[in-house]
């Protein structure tokens, strides 16, 4: 099992400790040295201020503020949580991504998810309805981007002739690809185009908000990776070498004081039997020392034991 944590902007107005470059490298660091395996950022470009006053944070460019930390890192693997992927040209992506991995010698793992954000697609010039479309041709085209000189594509939204985009990763034959959501759809698109798949839980309530499946309980997410695993198996893939990312729900986070990490391992374990091989952990941002603690604290307790 593997653990990332994304850097702890989790609210408006965010902590302005963990915004500059001297919070952004210090959570790099304190991961690493705790042992955690990936370490990122979430994307949202043009939020409203409803969603900010509702429950919503505030974010750092993905692509940037991971350059950033692989600058200050040398072992962190750099993965988003995730990359909306219909907000950007899918060539832009590519070239982002080739250079994010070229500069960190191979650290990077392209995470993308549809979003659900109607005014923010707006704000971007976006056409809400067509985003699994988007997400489906955007896939195609940066991998082919990825992969092949002199690349040709002629789809519903995107079309190019002849394209050499160099340097090309230095990930053989590309950085993995994973696919964030709880629907069947997100499945079928990680069975079909990605390296793994990563829902998260949802009640109802959320579920409805992010406008996603509901998946409140491990027999929700034993479900749905059988079903993952199933759609591998169709397309001839074997899903054994393909990874999934969840949260842990038991034991608590390692910023709360109540944290019990004997408890935390035992969710670990019941995950890893269901087929997950990473653990998005949570830690607090209300101040880069408590971020900091609790990064130390879940690396000692947890990480090492495991």
């Amino acid at each position: 099992m593997r653990f990332t944590v994304t850097h702890p902007m989790h609210s408006h107005p965010y902590n302005p400790e963990l915004v500059d470059g001297r919070g952004v490298a210090a959570v790099a660091v304190a991961a690493e040295t705790a042992g955690f395996s990936g370490f990122g950022f979430t994307d949202h470009p043009a939020p409203t201020q409803k969603w900010l006053e509702h429950g919503g944070h505030d974010t750092l460019d993905p692509f940037v503020a991971m350059g950033f930390a692989a600058a200050h890192t040398t072992t962190l693997r750099l993965i988003p949580h995730v990359v909306v992927l219909p907000y950007r040209n899918p060539f832009v992506v590519a070239k982002a991504g080739a250079t994010l991995d070229v500069l960190s010698g191979g650290r990077f793992t392209l995470a993308v998810g549809v979003g659900y954000l109607k005014r923010e697609f707006a704000a971007l010039g976006v056409d809400f309805d067509e985003r699994g479309q988007l997400v489906e041709e955007a896939l195609e085209v940066i991998r082919a981007v990825w992969t092949t000189d002199d690349m040709s594509y002629d789809g519903r939204h995107f079309s190019a002739n002849g394209i050499t985009a160099h340097p090309r990763p230095v990930t053989h034959p590309h950085p993995p690809i994973w696919i964030g959501g709880n629907t069947g759809a997100a499945r079928r698109r990680a069975a079909e185009f990605g390296e793994g798949w990563c829902p998260f839980p949802a009640p109802a309530s959320l579920a409805q908000t992010a406008r996603t499946a509901a998946m409140d309980s491990l027999d929700d997410l034993k479900a749905g990776i059988d079903d993952f695993h199933s759609r591998c198996e169709t397309l001839g893939r074997d899903p054994s070498v393909l990874d999934i990312m969840y949260s842990n729900s038991v034991g608590g986070n390692p910023g709360d004081d109540v944290f019990n990490p004997e408890v935390y391992l035992e969710g670990v374990a019941k995950l890893a039997a269901l087929g997950v091989t990473w653990v998005q952990v949570a830690v607090p941002g209300d101040s880069l020392a408590h971020t900091l603690e609790s990064i130390e604290k879940f690396g000692r307790l947890v990480i090492d034991a495991a």
